[in-house]
């Protein structure tokens, strides 16, 4: 089949999912997947490769992904029950102090963002946001917007947030490195986030009158999602700040290994293992169940209650992330992948360029961040395969993808709406606000990406 058929039926492929996804309102997973036999059929793949790859798609997927993200889910909720959230910016604004709560908030959202998924934690933080806003007597948007900025900067580009870790699982790019270059890029995107949003919030939103009601009663009358489930205290802020350190540090070992020592050395193969995501990922639930269990006086059934709570949200957050892999094995193994990776080199184009244009109007189209940057690590596969790229620069090629899928959110991403609503926002005004925030945050971390890409080139 000619290169232009491909391209035209790998165009069709993705016209005609995010007609599923948004026209017709079709559950991602079912979509990805009908897309996915559709496009086995219409390049000729043989009848009897089509399962087997559709099947090698999801395992090659879910390999790490699954394990990741029920882990990260595990440590995520255990330190949503606990109330370990409250305590973490409690403390960020006391260090900080009083006059710089939102700088203390954003940057205790930072941290906070690193084991919870971007939607559960930004809630988890909402009451803070309230009761300092009340004291401080501002509207929720003040403080809440950088907040959820940063939260949103994270969750894409950081793992074990099932976007990232898909995509790095489809494009074959180092965990390790992913990790470091996305903290490293999400600091100085704190601050930035900090700064736009109050030029953001120069002129004043009027909150939506069922949140004013809301923000009016907060703090009233006795809250039922009070953070922390039992009269036992919260957590300190070490034993938080060391379930999400303890794994990164594990990571961070592990990366640094393999780039100082020779293979063959035997430290390095140790180190490796310890700096295995899934290894660092399970000391730190097992630590969790440890620390977080004996604090707040939780047995062991009910430990493994609140474990098991974490699963069914991310089962769909796993299936979802599955068929994006069916979806890209597709595509790689009907040629599409190999004729878009042939195309782009005639271009000329900077191919860190291109991977950050397809995942940001991806994002904008169909509203997800997960499935853009799924479906962009998918599209271009072959091209970074086949580009002679060290690891480092295919974890940049990675994160460049996931900072696309940051901008442009608007009313059909779920994020949007969850902003709007907690921070009293009309959808204009969300527009207006947490639209332009997450395009510009996009921008600059993908500005980043793209300079240390050419200090490394």
């Amino acid at each position: 089949m000619s290169t232009v058929a491909l391209l035209a039926i790998g165009a069709g492929s993705i016209a005609l999912l995010l007609l599923l996804i948004i026209r017709w309102q079709v559950h991602a997973f079912v979509a990805m997947m009908l897309v996915s036999f559709l496009v086995a059929f219409a390049t000729g793949m043989p009848i009897g490769d089509i399962i087997g790859t559709l099947i090698a798609g999801m395992g090659g997927t879910l390999g790490s992904v699954a394990i990741l993200v029920a882990l990260g889910s595990m440590l995520g909720r255990m330190i949503e029950v606990s109330g370990g959230a409250a305590t973490l910016a409690n403390r960020f604004t006391q260090l900080l102090g009083p006059t710089r709560v939102p700088i203390a908030l954003t940057a205790a959202a930072l941290v906070l963002a690193v084991p919870v998924f971007f939607d559960v934690g930004f809630i988890i933080l909402v009451p803070i946001v309230y009761g300092f806003c009340k004291a401080a007597g501002v509207n929720p948007v003040q403080f809440g917007l950088p907040v959820a900025g940063i939260m949103l900067a994270a969750h894409v580009v950081v793992p074990p947030h099932p976007g990232i870790v898909g995509g790095a699982a489809i494009v074959k790019a180092d965990i390790g490195w992913i990790t470091l270059i996305g903290l490293a890029i999400c600091i100085p995107l704190a601050a930035l986030s900090q700064y736009v949003s109050g030029w953001l919030n120069r002129k004043g939103y009027p909150m939506l009158p069922a949140t004013a009601e809301q923000f009016a009663a907060f703090g009233t009358a006795k809250d039922s999602a009070a953070p922390s489930e039992s009269n036992h205290r919260a957590p300190g802020v070490g034993t938080i700040m060391a379930l999400i350190l303890v794994p990164l540090a594990f990571i961070m070992a592990g990366t640094t290994g393999a780039t100082l020592l020779p293979q063959g050395d035997g430290l390095r193969a140790v180190l490796a293992f310890l700096g295995s995501p899934i290894f660092a990922l399970m000391v730190a639930v097992g630590l969790a169940m440890l620390l977080l269990g004996r604090s707040q006086g939780w047995n062991r059934e009910r430990t493994n209650a609140i474990m098991e709570s974490a699963l069914p949200p991310a089962a769909t957050v796993i299936l979802v992330t599955g068929a994006g892999g069916v979806f890209a094995k597709v595509l790689t193994a009907s040629g599409i992948g190999a004729a878009l990776s042939q195309s782009l080199t005639a271009t000329s184009l900077p191919l860190i360029l291109l991977a950050f244009v397809i995942s940001l109007a991806l994002r904008a189209a169909q509203g997800s961040a997960t499935v853009a940057i799924i479906t962009t690590c998918g599209l271009l596969a072959d091209a970074m395969a086949g580009g002679g790229y060290s690891p480092l620069q295919v974890a940049l090629l990675t994160v460049a993808i996931g900072f696309g899928s940051l901008g442009l959110s608007h009313v059909n991403d779920s994020g949007f709406w969850i902003v709007t609503r907690y921070l009293g926002l009309s959808v204009g005004d969300g527009l207006r606000t947490w639209t332009v925030l997450t395009t510009l945050l996009g921008l600059a971390g993908f500005a980043l990406t793209a300079l240390i890409w050419a200090l490394v080139a």
